[in-house]
């Protein structure tokens, strides 16, 4: 089977290595970057090029490439199986060495751990990973959970009774597993993994133990990473710009308690009921700020920041999101907590969405109200950025879907939810459209908009292939906007005729592409409108498939 070979980047980056090898690269060097890529990235090692792309070629001793593959596996723990390819560039043999990332930490077999990171003026390095570099990628895979170890040093009198109390009040005020409040301080320790058994069976603190009712000098000394700010800026000016290190429910009482004069809301009738309408959700809110508390990496430096400013509210923390979550399964993947036992405490407490889905709550949050959906765009591999519009409500749509969860007696489910948003946005959707929207495939979003459809909530518009979605006209009309509806229906048959054959008149011809574009239809729908016209004798085709084009058909000779 012909494949094409690699071809080689412009220059070294995160997951790209130039290695030169004129004077024949030592066995060492070459373990080494592949370490350094596994344990990063992954990536490609291009062997017999200079640092600035240039190729130079194999060393002779290393253009047999054969058992170069074996030679890494063996001097890497564990094995690291990289695929090797010659490439010929420039007049001379190079060698690919294809690195896969690696799913725990790799070293060389004679214990020398590497990464790969970029530094400050955007180049790419090799470091040594540090202890605390190792625990932090152990946790990031899900091998280990420090929040349920023991904290060096942390002693029984590290924890606070007042801390206590707080938590035993947290669980009433939100709801929690009331059978902790039945449970004395012992036995509530065990069952929150506050604290746990050592050697000589005496209780030490863990680490959820010393964030949820630690002291905060405690806290200060043992557990120097944990910190967060709350900052509100407006026209570049600082209005709130406070950093603090309570533990984490006096943290959530703290925080709740001071955007709270920044957060005004109003309220509107809808039906029977008022309904409150805030600048952001204090659902969404809530469960935004303790999933950065509860979900940072403790082993890196650097603060949770809660930052409110006159575009919107952005809440960050230390730590990209864990290993098998990304930006695209964000809403379906399972619930993968990097501190398990802290996640599992802060559920029993009732802080956090007991079902793991506290995505979903926040997207609620935004999309009830008429707003844009959470923005995680800005996360990488060293923070979760989630950003939150504070644009005004959107009360016709807030109404809309009050009226309905009345209808239904439940919340929308959130990719009803999610469907409806985008409908609302961008006018129009197919079941492809919102495939990508809810994060599920084809099947699940034509469903979903069925049953906004049998609600009578959407129109649909076509034939089952090629088949659109709009906002029915019972919603727009709703809003007192009929207009809107007439625009985004569409045109009639006939309209979209005339259309195509004034443009024919116009241009002298017109192609497919053309008439999506033209009557706002997808491609199927205007290759029928085009056979239509041309079965009716009214356009005249010219060549076939993507070259095909049309113009008016010449009229009869009387």
């Amino acid at each position: 089977m012909n494949t094409t070979p690699p071809s080689l980047p412009a220059r070294e980056s995160l997951t790209v290595e130039f290695k030169s090898d004129r004077k024949r690269l030592s066995d060492n060097d070459l373990v080494e970057a592949v370490v350094c890529l596994a344990n990063a990235e992954g990536g490609e090692l291009w062997l017999g090029v200079e640092d600035d792309g240039t190729p130079t070629g194999l060393h002779a001793e290393h253009l047999q490439l054969a058992g170069l593959g074996g030679l890494v596996a063996a001097r890497t723990s564990p094995s690291v199986a990289v695929t090797v390819t010659p490439v010929f560039l420039g007049g001379v043999n190079v060698a690919h060495i294809a690195v896969p990332k690696g799913s725990a930490e790799v070293s060389t077999s004679g214990g020398v751990y590497l990464r790969r990171r970029i530094k400050h003026d955007g180049t790419p390095e090799c470091a040594p990973m540090l202890p605390h570099d190792r625990a932090s990628r152990t946790a990031h895979f899900g091998l280990a959970d420090a929040s349920a170890l023991p904290v060096a040093g942390a002693t029984l009198a590290d924890l606070d009774p007042l801390e206590r109390e707080r938590l035993r009040q947290s669980v009433q005020q939100y709801g929690g597993d009331r059978v902790l409040l039945d449970l004395d301080d012992e036995a509530l320790d065990g069952a929150l993994g506050l604290t746990a058994r050592q050697a000589n069976g005496m209780r030490a603190p863990t680490l959820t133990g010393l964030l949820l009712v630690g002291r905060e000098q405690a806290l200060r000394d043992l557990v120097p990473t944990h910190e967060f700010a709350f900052q509100v800026l407006a026209r570049e000016a600082v209005g709130f710009n406070e950093f603090r290190r309570f533990p984490l429910l006096k943290a959530l009482d703290w925080l709740e308690t001071n955007f709270r004069p920044y957060n005004p809301e109003h309220e509107i009738q809808v039906g029977l009921f008022r309904v409150p309408v805030p600048r952001v959700d204090f659902g969404a809110f809530r469960e935004a700020v303790a999933n950065a508390l509860v979900h940072r990496d403790y082993h890196r430096l650097g603060a949770v920041h809660v930052r409110l400013d006159d575009g919107g509210l952005t809440i960050s923390n230390p730590g990209g999101l864990v290993d098998g979550v990304t930006l695209a399964n964000l809403l379906t993947t399972e619930p993968r907590p990097r501190n398990r036992a802290l996640a599992d405490a802060m559920k029993r407490v009732g802080v956090v969405e007991r079902s793991g889905r506290g995505v979903d709550k926040i997207y609620r949050g935004m999309l009830r109200f008429g707003r844009p959906e959470p923005d995680y765009r800005r996360t990488d591999s060293q923070n979760v950025v989630l950003r939150l519009a504070t644009v005004d409500a959107d009360e016709a749509f807030l109404k809309l879907v009050v009226a309905e969860e009345g209808r239904l007696g439940t919340s929308l489910p959130i990719d009803s939810l999610i469907a409806l948003a985008a409908l609302r946005e961008l006018k129009r959707l197919t079941s492809e459209d919102l495939a990508a929207h809810i994060q599920r495939d084809i099947a699940q979003a034509k469903r979903t908009l069925e049953t906004l459809l049998e609600a009578g909530l959407v129109q649909a518009h076509g034939a089952t292939k090629g088949r659109t979605y709009t906002l029915s006209p019972g919603v727009y009309m709703a809003d007192g906007n009929k207009a809107a509806y007439t625009r985004q229906a569409g045109f009639s048959a006939l309209q979209h005729e005339q259309l195509v054959l004034n443009y024919a008149r116009q241009h002298g011809s017109i192609r497919r592409s053309e008439v999506v574009e033209l009557c706002r239809l997808t491609a199927p729908q205007s290759r029928d409108l085009l056979k239509r016209l041309k079965v009716a004798g009214q356009l005249v085709q010219h060549g076939e498939r993507r070259g095909a084009y049309y113009t008016l058909a010449e009229p009869a000779q009387g």
